[in-house]
């Protein structure tokens, strides 16, 4: 069975090269031609005749399928439903800004972490997400817009914010984001990718040995334990104190920030104690704070909060001097927003 190209690094590439006693040049073309130009049939310029034979009979240059597209008619958010080999699906998200894109990245089929706010985590986790399906979403999605939004082929920004936890599966993630940041690649700025977690402190604390300047958002969504165990049901195994504790000890470049999401709903986190009770938690950090009014999702007893009930727990925030965004809903209507993707519906 032949290996995906899009399951190797650079530097992977170049010790398969290197190990099979070819030219390693071959290495930076294959990486100019799949990310850079991110074309789908196999390179046959500058490369030699012994070269080429290997790579057409060792690598696999497939990229997972487009299921289904669902655009929302309010704010051009794209929906992709994307089929894997083994026919499971997941979705990823296009979201436009400025003439340009940020991409919402799924690393898990399903999600073992069960956040009771979350859509996906009713569906479970099937299975981790290989590199090259990771890769394969931003790849396909590129694809998708240059065809049928051509010259908006634009993604400055990559989220692992869809379906799963990322640093559940953080070997697959970490490799993902090395051929992203790649100079030979893509040439994703680290700044510009920003991977988020509930709190699992298995993969934080690999994080600043393996995966540093890339940026951290914490699923936080209440200051309270009791609260933020009915949301994230993780945080009865990892508490919020120590996942913090295990964050603060994260280096930060210059003007690098941890971005701590909060998911407002309405009767149950929104009040001005829960927000008092968050400043007092992340004053003094290199904290940005992106409010998110509840998106519901079918079955969902939760129910999104009045906007100025949000407004006034923005003010709050803002006496504590923490950098707060109240992050508006994109590509809700065809339930591409925060916390609505399933792909088993």
């Amino acid at each position: 069975m032949k290996e995906s190209f899009y399951d190797l690094n650079y530097s992977d590439l170049v010790t398969l090269i290197n190990q099979n006693n070819l030219n390693n040049s071959a290495a930076t073309v294959l990486f100019n031609w799949h990310y850079k130009k991110k074309e789908t049939t196999q390179c046959r310029d500058n490369i030699s005749k012994s070269s080429l034979a290997f790579f057409e009979n060792y690598f696999d240059f497939s990229l997972p399928e487009i299921d289904t597209v669902h655009e929302a008619k309010k704010d051009r958010t794209v929906k992709f439903l994307f089929k894997l080999k083994d026919d499971h699906k997941v979705e990823t998200v296009l979201i436009p800004f400025n003439n340009k894109y940020s991409i919402c990245l799924s690393s898990q089929v399903g999600c073992a972490m069960n956040c009771s706010f979350c859509f996906t985590g009713k569906q479970g986790l099937t299975r981790n997400l290989t590199t090259s399906e990771i890769v394969g979403q931003f790849l396909k999605a590129w694809r998708w817009l240059a065809t049928n939004r051509p010259g908006e082929e634009r993604i400055l920004n990559i989220v692992f914010m869809g379906q799963g936890e990322p640093l559940h599966n953080f070997d697959a993630v970490k490799k993902a984001s090395e051929i992203f940041l790649s100079q030979h690649g893509t040439s994703i700025g680290v700044q510009k990718i920003t991977i988020s977690t509930a709190g699992y402190i298995p993969g934080l604390k690999r994080w600043s040995q393996e995966i540093p300047g890339v940026n951290l958002a914490l699923s936080l969504h209440s200051p309270f334990e009791e609260k933020r165990s009915e949301l994230i049901p993780i945080n009865k195994k990892y508490p919020l104190d120590e996942v913090l504790s295990v964050i603060d000890k994260i280096p930060l470049n210059k003007k690098q920030f941890i971005t701590y999401e909060y998911i407002l709903i309405k009767d149950f986190n929104d009040s001005q104690d829960d927000a008092k009770k968050l400043g007092t938690l992340l004053a003094g950090k290199s904290a940005y704070i992106n409010l998110i009014p509840f998106n519901t999702f079918p079955g969902s007893h939760y129910k999104c909060p009045d906007f100025d009930k949000v407004e006034k727990f923005k003010e709050i925030l803002d006496a504590f001097k923490i950098p707060t965004l109240i992050r508006g809903a994109k590509g809700d209507d065809v339930l591409a927003a925060c916390g609505q993707l399933n792909s088993k519906n």
